[in-house]
C-alpha cells in the first residue's frame, strides 16, 4: 500500500498509472520549460515568519472566492483532456471538490461534458471558455453553462494561438490515443487506465464533439481546433461575453499590470494572475513572481487570484500573503486523480488543507483571510 504524504507521492502513482502521453500533456511546459519550472520553484525562496506563544484555537480557513462562499480560498483550474488522465476524470474531479466545498472549474476542452457534469453534481460549478472563430459554438456554450447553472465564467485570453509543446509532438497527443505500437505497448503497463476507458463512453470532448458546426465526430475535431483558436480576440470580445453571460466574470491569464488595468475596465469580477501553466510563453516569468506588482496596481480594484506552481498548503499560504484571495491547483489535483480517481482529488484537498492550516498556525494567525504580507521574512 502506497503512503501518501504530499502531493509529490500523488504526482510518482500517476505517472505508474496514467499513459505516458496524456502523464505528459499534464506534467509539461512549452519549449524549454523554463516557465513551468520557475512557476512551482519560485515558491521555495518565499519565506515564512515563525511566531510562537499565540492562542491557535479555532482556526477557519472559509473565505470566498468572486462572492462564493468556499470552505478554503482554493479552487480546481481548468484543465484540458481532464477524462483521459481518469476515467469521466471532470465529473469525478468535481464531486471530490462538492465534498470539500471549494469550486470545480470546467474546462472548454473537457472529456466530460457541461451536461453530465451537471447531472452528476448538485452544487453548481464554474466554466472556463476559449474564445473560437465559430461565435454561434461560443453563443450556444455560454447559454449551456446558463442552463447547467454554472455560477461563474472564467474566461481565458492566454490563448490565442498554441504554445508549442515538444512532448505533446513526440507522443503524438490524440483522444482518444492512436492505436500505435509505442502506444499500445505503453497501454499495456497500464491497466487500471485501460479498464476504466473500457467502462466509459466518456472519450470525446463533450463539450465540443456535436455541438460545434461540422464536428460530428473525433476525426473532424482535430482539424477544428487548430483552425478555431481566434488571433483577433479583443477586450472587445470580452464585453459581449460579458452581456451574453450576465453572471460572474473572471479573466484568466493576467500577467501584466497594464492588462490587468484593462481587466478592471472591462467590469470583470476577478482577475487570475497565470501563465498557463508555462505551456504559453516559455521565458515568462513565475506567476507567483508577477503577482506582487499586479496586486499594487489594481488590488484595491478587482479580486486577483493566481495559479501556476501551487503544490502545497505553504504555496497557496504565500500566494495569500502576497495579495491573491483565491489560488487555483491544475496539476496538483490531475495527480490525484491519475494516481486514484475521485478518492485521489480528494486526497490532494485534505493534503493542501492541512499544509495550510498547520502553516498559518505556525504563523501566529487562525484566520486566513488576515493572512497578509507581514508572514512573510524579508
Amino acid at each position: 500500500m502506497t503512503v501518501i504524504t504530499c502531493v509529490e507521492d500523488l504526482r510518482l502513482l500517476a505517472q505508474r498509472r496514467v499513459p505516458r502521453m496524456f502523464y505528459d500533456y499534464a506534467d509539461s511546459g512549452s519549449w524549454t520549460e523554463s516557465t513551468y519550472r520557475a512557476n512551482s520553484d519560485d515558491f521555495s525562496a518565499i519565506k515564512l515568519r515563525q511566531r510562537v506563544a499565540v492562542n491557535l484555537e479555532n482556526r477557519t480557513l472559509a473565505s470566498t472566492m468572486a462572492g462564493q462562499a468556499v470552505s478554503m480560498p482554493v479552487a480546481l483550474a481548468p484543465t484540458g483532456l481532464t477524462g483521459m488522465q481518469h476515467a469521466d476524470g471532470e465529473i469525478l474531479a468535481a464531486r471530490a471538490a462538492e465534498k470539500a466545498g471549494v469550486p470545480f472549474t470546467l474546462s472548454t476542452l473537457s472529456i466530460c461534458s457541461i451536461e453530465d457534469v451537471a447531472a452528476h453534481t448538485s452544487a453548481p460549478f464554474w466554466m472556463q471558455l476559449y474564445v473560437m472563430k465559430d461565435r454561434e459554438f461560443i453563443h450556444r456554450l455560454i447559454d449551456r453553462a446558463k442552463a447547467a447553472n454554472c455560477s461563474a465564467l472564467v474566461l481565458t485570453l492566454d490563448l490565442q494561438i498554441l504554445g508549442q509543446r515538444h512532448k505533446d509532438i513526440r507522443n503524438g497527443l490524440s483522444a482518444p490515443p492512436k492505436l500505435t505500437i509505442p502506444n499500445i505497448l505503453n497501454l499495456m503497463t497500464k491497466p487500471r487506465w485501460c479498464a476504466g476507458m473500457l467502462g466509459t463512453k466518456r472519450r470525446g470532448f463533450g463539450n465540443v464533439v456535436g455541438h460545434a458546426k461540422g464536428v460530428s465526430d473525433m476525426s473532424s475535431l482535430s482539424a477544428w481546433t487548430s483552425q478555431q483558436f481566434d488571433p483577433a480576440l479583443s477586450w472587445e470580445d470580452v464585453q459581449w461575453i460579458k452581456q451574453r453571460w450576465g453572471g460572474k466574470l473572471v479573466i484568466k491569464g493576467i500577467m501584466d499590470e497594464e492588462d490587468a488595468r484593462l481587466a478592471v475596465d472591462s467590469g470583470a469580477d476577478a482577475l487570475i494572475v497565470s501563465n498557463h501553466g508555462g505551456r504559453q510563453l516559455d521565458g515568462a516569468p513565475s506567476s507567483i513572481a508577477a503577482l506582487p506588482a499586479i496586486v499594487d496596481a489594481v488590488g484595491k480594484q478587482i479580486e486577483i487570484h493566481m495559479d501556476g506552481g501551487v503544490r502545497s498548503g505553504q504555496d497557496v499560504i504565500k500566494a495569500l500573503a502576497l495579495g491573491a484571495q483565491g489560488v487555483y491547483i491544475g496539476r496538483a489535483f490531475l495527480y490525484g486523480l491519475g494516481a486514484d480517481g475521485e478518492r485521489g482529488v480528494s486526497t490532494c484537498l485534505e493534503l493542501i488543507r492541512k499544509e495550510l492550516d498547520l502553516t498559518m498556525a505556525f504563523c501566529g494567525l487562525r484566520d486566513v483571510r488576515q493572512v497578509d504580507r507581514s508572514i512573510l521574512r524579508g
